[in-house]
């Protein structure tokens, strides 16, 4: 058997949801972060042991189921407690468990209050809802109520009416709307970073635009100083982009996360109110397209300013290719040039050369008239002729292999 076969056979049974019946009070918290803070956390809850490496578990805390679970980069506590009757009260955090979480207050992300209850006797009225929302759920099996307004201690409060739901289909539906809530707000923490890119981008977009008419004035002589101030350009582009990406991807998944979880609630209207899933899903769009038109104007601007380096390098490179071209010509001219002089300097060689040599067959004759032997000067002119020529062709000769050569 594969090593992994248990472990991933078993992800089926993963985040199982707390099954329980009304009347009861539904206390859920999110924290940012993982690791040693959810251990420490995790090690003050649970009053027995437990596997630090599970993704999640359930225990008892005071005597009330309490669940936890380990996400990417926040966990989640779910504490449920049997209301004492029918009648609606909302309650603070148990103190067991508000002591336990103090020190995590700042990174608290989420907190969520359902009050669960039976339809017999329901007044709406007496929950202190403001404008609420309402829709039928389950196939209207049950009913949810929120104002989805915090109250002072900073929780959203949801009312769930149970009409026929059993413990095991109130669990999930219980979950759904848990999950709701927080993944919307972990994909809310987004919106922070695309404000604050933004505002640089807005900079960005200026910077380029300067950039992008220096490079295209006629003759904009320092072709250095605009390819340095790209690359920086290019290189702000590039941080931010590594900076936000990890966020930017984090909307897309948990945003897709609620809207499912809107689609499992399988809603109705319920009377004349505004349905839960409209509600959220007018107010909670806008922030996901905000963010990812934000993205796309971010890959946007990469690529701009990508382009205008590779403009800029095209144009340095032709003219380059110019300067080049006019340094070919230059080198042909000085060339033709040379070879002019040679051939001059070749044809004064032989010049010389004749000159030296019919000087040197002079001298041979004078040797020879002195010698005695009486040879007319036009018959020792015409007997040194043909030498001479011949030393000359052989010069010429040997000057024109060694050109070859």
């Amino acid at each position: 058997m594969h090593p992994q076969r248990q472990s991933l056979h078993n992800e089926l049974h993963a985040r199982p949801s707390l099954y329980f019946d009304e009347p009861a009070q539904v206390f859920h918290l999110a924290f940012l972060g993982a690791g040693p803070a959810c251990q420490a956390l995790l090690q003050r809850c649970c009053p027995g042991p437990f596997d630090p490496h599970a993704a999640q578990g359930i225990t008892q805390l005071d005597g009330h189921p309490l669940k936890w679970e380990r996400h990417a980069e926040f966990f989640t506590l779910t504490l449920v407690v049997a209301a004492p009757d029918a009648e609606p009260s909302w309650t603070a955090l148990p103190a067991i468990l508000e002591d336990r979480i103090e020190a995590l207050r700042p990174q608290l992300i989420n907190s969520v209050q359902i009050l669960v209850r039976g339809e017999a006797g329901l007044d709406l009225a007496r929950y202190g809802f403001k404008d609420p929302c309402g829709s039928a759920v389950g196939g209207g099996d049950a009913a949810v109520w929120s104002d989805f307004r915090l109250d002072e201690d900073g929780s959203n409060r949801l009312l769930f009416i149970n009409r026929r739901l059993n413990a095991y289909r109130q669990g999930r539906m219980i979950r759904r709307l848990l999950e709701i809530e927080t993944y919307r707000m972990m994909a809310s923490l987004s919106l922070t970073t695309a404000k604050e890119l933004s505002v640089q981008l807005d900079a960005f977009d200026k910077t380029l635009v300067g950039l992008s008419e220096r490079n295209a004035e006629a003759g904009s002589g320092d072709a250095r100083a605009l390819l340095a101030d790209i690359s920086s350009l290019s290189a702000q582009v590039v941080s931010c982009t590594a900076k936000s990406r990890h966020r930017f991807s984090a909307i897309q998944a948990y945003a897709q996360l609620v809207f499912e979880r809107l689609g499992e609630l399988r809603e109705s209207h319920l009377g004349d109110c505004q349905r839960l899933g409209v509600f959220i899903e007018r107010r909670f769009k806008p922030t996901v397209r905000y963010c990812a038109a934000t993205e796309q104007r971010l890959e946007h601007l990469a690529k701009s300013v990508a382009n205008l380096g590779d403009l800029l390098q095209a144009r340095v490179q032709v003219e380059m290719e110019e300067q080049n071209a006019e340094i070919l010509n230059s080198l042909n001219a000085r060339a033709d040039a040379q070879i002019k002089i040679q051939r001059a300097v070749e044809g004064l060689s032989i010049i010389a050369i004749t000159y030296y040599l019919l000087n040197l067959l002079k001298l041979v004759y004078s040797g020879v008239h002195l010698l005695g032997v009486d040879i007319d000067p036009r018959q020792a002119m015409l007997g040194m002729a043909p030498l001479a020529l011949a030393i000359l062709a052989l010069i010429l000769l040997r000057i024109r292999q060694a050109k070859a050569h």
